[in-house]
């Protein structure tokens, strides 16, 4: 693994999994930064005592999100002199053993947006595959660009490609708002399969509120639709015919 990376996680009250997570992503040798959003379910207590093994934390008190948890990672990240990160959740859904992909795939596309996609939308629990599939569509519109899985949040972002790109909303639905205007930058968008590991049922901590986030996530999609209209496709139209040969 010749690129210089890191493996941001972000966390609230994942006391039970988060530290198998960082286990996992230590023994493959990448460094780490945590960012605790907030917690008040214990994780501070597991995260102690991997502060002293060297992984980078970052913590706050008061819990803002996982757009803002993102910004904050990704600001550590540039601050220690990574170029690119790797955005892992904390609840274990995700395998280091998959970090490989997204590292080896940087050598092919060096400042693209790589995003994970789940190899089996049957594994999926059905309220997932519904909001993956809206906002599978959302995204087609916005952009032009097709993918089968933009609600995985494991992810490798090219930092210095982005040129300082932070989200703007700071809760679940930034990781579409990054997607969205990567594309609209003209960044390219790869898609690399990546296995999830879901908890048995009532074994999952989420922290989605279907009613205020979905609320969320639909202003965020207008706005996004409308934006589109006038920056997104001219944008992207403009970078096409600069790059088109003479």
């Amino acid at each position: 693994m010749t690129q210089p990376f890191a493996v941001v996680i972000p966390t609230y009250n994942n006391s039970r999994t988060v530290g198998g997570v960082i286990d996992e992503v230590l023994r493959t040798g990448a460094r780490v930064i945590v960012v605790n959003d907030g917690s008040t379910d214990g994780t501070a207590d597991v995260l102690r005592g991997y502060a002293k093994r060297g992984v980078e934390m970052v913590a706050y008190a008061k819990n803002r999100g996982k757009g803002y948890a993102l910004s904050r990672g990704f600001d550590r990240a540039e601050a220690m002199g990574f170029d690119r990160v790797v955005t892992m959740d904390a609840d274990g859904q995700h395998s280091a053993a998959d970090l490989p992909r997204f590292i080896e795939a940087t050598a092919v596309h060096p400042n693209a947006l790589l995003m994970g996609r789940r190899t089996v939308e049957g594994e999926m629990p059905q309220g997932n595959t519904f909001a993956n599939r809206l906002s599978n569509f959302w995204f087609a519109v916005q952009t032009g660009h097709r993918l089968r899985d933009t609600q995985n949040g494991f992810r490798l972002y090219p930092l210095s490609a982005m040129r300082g790109m932070r989200p703007l909303t700071s809760r679940y639905e930034a990781e579409l708002e990054l997607a969205v205007r990567c594309a609209w930058r003209g960044l390219p968008i790869v898609a690399i399969p990546v296995t999830v590991n879901y908890a048995p049922p009532g074994g999952r901590v989420t922290h989605f509120r279907p009613g205020r986030d979905f609320l969320r996530i639909s202003l965020l999609n207008t706005a996004l639709t409308l934006l589109a209209l006038v920056y997104g496709y001219p944008s992207m139209l403009v970078r096409r015919i600069i790059r088109r040969p003479a």
